[in-house]
């Protein structure tokens, strides 16, 4: 290892550690803008003066228009994004070098049952190294890591060859289509990194997933006589049995020893069930709503065309001639993978090692991203990797650990270097 490199390796951890409550104040800030659905604009100006005093070219914008909507990949319970900006920072490089994407969302869930809350949900408190709020881990955190490299980078004068495209986008708890809308505005790069709560780990992949919905017929009749009628209860069980079913066959196929960590590396969930209007009414029609998760080396058609097939399968005489109906709707992600020796990998990797002095732990990723559209819509192979705490997203009392922050930050900052070069001064 080169002295110049052991040199650089010391500033940058050592502006990290001076500038560490900065990162952290600005991290509260942002936390404490709840842009849940239809309310990102706080905290999006917040982003984007940030990225215009670092001296970043400034795109902000809301999706719109006919080629984002009728786009097959597009997915939103509103078509209408007014007053949800998008928000693009540009650090034009020196040229000769790799250009590199770094996505983040600022769309976090609501925060649910606030008695489940010690504090208000978008405190940002921090108690014992911890920061808490609703999209502190998932993943303001990591947004605000990626933006702490950058500053870091800028402020000790490294010029850097390749561009670098930091993306704040809105839409990603809804099946992503600020991400989308990035894509079809133009930016795309020759590779990505998504810092959603890994628990640093790293995903090179990471599955989709399809929100499905299953209306199974029954034929009424009173409860005194039931055997006049036909439940569509005791029918939907034998639904969710061929469901079953074909989870089991479609995760026994899967040998990928990313998921060996992973009970059901991509499972399929029937979240909720609704059917029958009297307890003494024998009910006639049962509607089963879930999740059905894809590979990330799979086509969504491909899956949709193994439940399909799964439910004409079903051996039962009444289902035969009153098939369940099946129906995709809200929320889809794309599934999505880069190559586990891709350049940015190896970098990434070594990065790691430099700063934390330990192995990383290299798995796939067990939920969908916005790295499916950036791989397949953008061309810009992606990987996730980021300092939230992965059990904490969505739950009450979320938190993020400040250390794997700054840690995060430090790692980024020396992936960037290396992937889209240093041009000499």
């Amino acid at each position: 290892m080169g002295g110049g490199q052991v040199m650089i390796q010391e500033k940058i951890k050592r502006w990290m550690q001076e500038h560490r409550q900065e990162a952290i104040d600005f991290l509260a800030q942002v936390v404490q803008a709840p842009s849940v659905q239809g309310r990102e604009a706080e905290a999006q100006k917040l982003i984007a003066d940030k990225l215009a005093s670092l001296g970043l070219e400034v795109d902000v914008w809301e999706p719109a228009g006919e080629e984002l909507v009728k786009h097959p990949y597009f997915c939103s319970p509103r078509t209408s994004f007014e007053g949800s900006p998008n928000v693009v920072g540009i650090w034009r490089g020196e040229g000769g070098g790799k250009s590199l994407i770094l996505n983040g969302h600022i769309d976090v869930v609501p925060a649910g049952d606030l008695d489940q809350w010690e504090d208000d949900p978008f405190s940002g408190k921090v108690k014992d190294g911890k920061m808490y709020g609703r999209g502190v881990t998932d993943m303001k955190g990591g947004n605000i890591a990626m933006l702490f490299a950058i500053e870091c980078l800028k402020e000790l004068g490294i010029k850097l060859k390749g561009d670098i495209i930091f993306q704040s986008v809105i839409e990603e708890e809804s099946g992503g289509s600020g991400t989308l809308s990035t894509v079809l505005r133009g930016y795309t790069a020759d590779a990505a990194l998504i810092p959603e709560p890994t628990q640093m780990k790293i995903f090179p992949k990471q599955q989709g997933s399809m929100w499905f919905k299953i209306k199974v017929k029954g034929r009424s009749a009173h409860g005194g006589t039931r055997y006049e009628g036909v439940s569509a209860i005791e029918k939907a069980m034998i639904v969710v049995d061929a469901v079953r079913k074909l989870e089991k066959e479609r995760n026994e196929k899967i040998t990928d020893p990313l998921y060996k960590n992973i009970p059901i590396p991509i499972p399929i969930n029937i979240g909720t069930i609704q059917g029958g209007e009297w307890p003494s009414s024998v009910p006639d029609l049962v509607e089963l709503q879930g999740r059905m998760g894809v590979a990330p080396d799979e086509e969504m058609e491909d899956a949709k065309r193994a439940m399909v097939e799964a439910l004409a399968a079903i051996d039962d005489e009444w289902l035969k001639q009153h098939p369940p109906q099946l129906e995709w709707f809200g929320a889809q992600w794309v599934p999505g993978k880069i190559d586990i020796d891709h350049e940015l990998m190896n970098h990434l990797i070594h990065s790691y090692r430099t700063v934390l002095g330990e192995e990383p732990i290299i798995e796939a990723s067990p939920w969908g991203t916005d790295g499916g559209l950036l791989t397949k819509v953008g061309e810009t192979p992606a990987i996730v990797f980021g300092p939230g705490v992965t059990s904490m997203a969505h739950y009450p009392n979320e938190y993020i650990e400040l250390d794997r922050v700054i840690e995060c930050a430090e790692i980024m900052a020396h992936t960037i270097m290396h992937w889209c070069g240093v041009a000499s001064t």
